[in-house]
C-alpha cells in the first residue's frame, strides 16, 4: 500500500529540476539586463533632420539637428520631430527587451502574474 502525504527525503526530483531552471532563466534575464545596458538605439525624424539617440536604459544619450531643421519661427515642427524620434527609439528598445525577454522564457509569458514577460 502506498504511503500518504508528503515526500520524505526532501524535494521531489521534478520540483528540484524546476527550480534549477528558474535559477538559470534568472540568471540569463540578468545578464540579459547588462547587456540591454549597453546598447544604444538611434532612429531619425523629418527625413533624417533630427537624429535621437537613447541607451538600453531608456536614458536620452544624444540629440543630432541638420542645421535646416532649426528655423525659430517654426519651433513647434523642431519639438513634434525630436518627440517623434525619441518616441520611436524608445520603442526600438522595447522590442529589442521584448524580443530578448521571449527568447529567455520560451513564450511562457501572459498568465504569469507579477512578471515583466
Amino acid at each position: 500500500m502506498a504511503k500518504r502525504g508528503g515526500f520524505p527525503g526532501g524535494m521531489p526530483g521534478n520540483m528540484a529540476n524546476l527550480m534549477k531552471q528558474a535559477q538559470k532563466m534568472q540568471r540569463q534575464m540578468e545578464e540579459q539586463a547588462k547587456e540591454m545596458e549597453s546598447k544604444e538605439f538611434t532612429a531619425t525624424a523629418g527625413g533624417g533632420a533630427v537624429e535621437v539617440t537613447v541607451s538600453g536604459t531608456r536614458t536620452v544619450t544624444k540629440v543630432k539637428l541638420q542645421e535646416e531643421v532649426v528655423d525659430p519661427d517654426d519651433i513647434e515642427m523642431l519639438e513634434d520631430l525630436i518627440m517623434a524620434a525619441t518616441n520611436e527609439a524608445l520603442r526600438k528598445v522595447d522590442e529589442e527587451s521584448s524580443s530578448a525577454m521571449a527568447k529567455l522564457t520560451g513564450g511562457l509569458g501572459g498568465g504569469m502574474p507579477g512578471m515583466p514577460f
